[in-house]
């Protein structure tokens, strides 16, 4: 027979019913550790509402507070907000009864804030202590886990703010395309090829058909069309891809080509239509093949021709730039600076940059290229800054102009006749060799000059240049004008 143990019922006020049979016997050590198992802090208050003792129940706790709270008023220990609370508590305790919980901040010794949950009950004086006065005990709960909780669900319902946010400007900026798009644009259900949305242009399109709840593609397509279609969206459902195809709309006839492509949305697939004349596509295939047919005249062109971005940093380059610059594929050239060939390092990709900067367009601005291995050309640059578009960059024409120079190299004896000749040595030629050679051929020409004033007589010669005889063998020598007739024995 089992044996039935005897429980009392429970006190209607929600205290024990016999609390002196269990701890009427407890001493004060027992009784502390009771409370501060109970509690995170405990304090204890005299009568004027200052901190004389406290336990903790973590060293963490402790560390926090236990120095810095001791012999002062709680009142000073907490935030200028949580004083009203501690004043509410210390008057709420003098019933005798247990105040209810407030939620405080007590300040921490390292000027941090605890958030600490009390209650406050006063201990009446007892005449066996001693005489000593009456005091309140603060039993606190430590609230840092439900703050950082807190916190937590705070920091989410913000991201989840923003990203709702979000997703309502995508959807305000998707609606908005699709309703101002000039093609006709349609969304079916994948698996009941049922209309979903479209577009005012594929109502204009389509006509007041579309608008019906029951309409289906065979309403707006011919049985050919439709029969086509079908089987482009069948294959689509299985591989995820489908070719471009040709349609007729019925009744009109308009020939269209479709584009049609899958996308999930909310675990569910569908289909998005686009609808584009046959005559529109055709042209744009044609621009399309336009644009490729220059692209591919550019790679074969014999000038060299590079594009980079506004800092001079190589995006794409044709063989032609390759060869110049002694690099065997393109890859070796993009993303480098096109100031490791060009000219002057530098120098002439700043002056080239900031010119394209100011005018867009730079003309036959005379430099050398550099190869990898070494070797250099003399070339002229024509480029262009494109500013508009989705990508800006800057274009570079490089022309080898060795063989013409050659064939343009005037005779030694010729004097340039203008400023435009002398100023293409610029970029080529360093200023103080370009001043020594000019020197020497104005020394060269007037020599030969009072040579054929004088009939060939050194003397006469050296005299009408305002030279020494020995001045004028020296430069003679130099020239490689020098004879035996020459020696200074042979004028005496």
């Amino acid at each position: 027979m089992n044996q039935v143990i005897q429980t009392s019922p429970a006190h209607p006020t929600g205290r024990f019913e016999d609390a002196q049979s269990y701890f009427s016997h407890l001493d004060a050590d027992l009784a502390t550790t009771l409370i501060t198992a109970a509690a995170d802090v405990v304090l204890v208050m005299d009568e004027s509402g200052i901190i004389r003792d406290a336990a903790f129940g973590s060293d963490d706790l402790m560390a926090h507070g236990y120095q810095s709270w001791l012999g002062k008023p709680w009142s000073q220990t907490v935030t200028e907000e949580s004083r009203p609370k501690v004043a509410a508590l210390l008057r709420d305790g003098d019933s005798g009864k247990s105040a209810k919980w407030r939620q405080l901040n007590q300040c921490a010794q390292d000027g941090t804030e605890l958030p600490l949950s009390y209650s406050l009950i006063h201990v009446p004086a007892s005449p066996a202590a001693g005489g000593r006065s009456a005091h309140a005990v603060a039993f606190g709960r430590d609230m840092r886990p439900q703050a950082a909780l807190q916190q937590k669900l705070i920091a989410a319902q913000r991201s989840m703010e923003r990203d709702y946010w979000q997703l309502k400007h995508i959807e305000t900026r998707y609606r908005l395309l699709f309703q101002v798009t000039s093609e006709a644009l349609l969304i079916l259900d994948a698996t009941s090829e049922k209309l979903e949305d479209s577009n005012p242009a594929a109502q204009i399109l389509l006509g007041e058909s579309l608008t019906r709840a029951a309409w289906t593609l065979r309403d707006s397509l011919d049985q050919r069309s439709y029969t086509a279609l079908s089987q482009v969206l069948s294959g689509l459902r299985a591989s995820g891809r489908a070719a471009p195809i040709e349609v007729r709309l019925a009744p009109s006839g308009t020939e269209m080509v479709v584009q049609v492509s899958l996308f999930r949305q909310e675990q569910t697939s569908h289909f998005l239509l686009r609808l584009v004349p046959k005559a529109m596509q055709l042209e744009s295939a044609g621009t399309a093949n336009a644009k490729q047919i220059l692209a591919d005249v550019m790679e074969s062109a014999p000038d060299a021709f590079v594009v980079t971005d506004l800092s001079g940093q190589v995006l794409t380059a044709n063989r032609a730039f390759l060869q110049l610059a002694q690099v065997s594929n393109e890859d070796l050239v993009r993303g480098e600076s096109l100031e490791r060939w060009l000219g002057r390092a530098g120098v002439d990709l700043s002056v080239l940059i900031s010119n394209l900067r100011q005018r867009d367009v730079v003309r036959l601005f005379a430099t050398r290229m550099r190869g990898d291995y070494g070797s250099t050309t003399d070339v002229e640059i024509s480029a262009v800054a494109v500013t508009t578009g989705e990508k800006r960059c800057l274009g570079f024409t490089i022309r080898d102009v060795g063989l013409r120079l050659n064939s343009e190299a005037k005779p030694s004896k010729e004097l340039p006749r203008s400023t435009g000749q002398m100023t293409e040595l610029v970029g080529r030629v360093p200023l103080k060799d370009i001043v020594r050679e000019t020197t020497d051929l104005i020394e060269q020409l007037c020599i030969e000059a009072a040579l054929e004033l004088t009939g060939d007589n050194r003397a006469s010669a050296a005299e009408m240049l305002g030279l020494s005889r020995q001045s004028l063998y020296v430069k003679l020598r130099r020239f490689g004008m020098s004879d035996a007739s020459a020696e200074p024995d042979a004028e005496g």
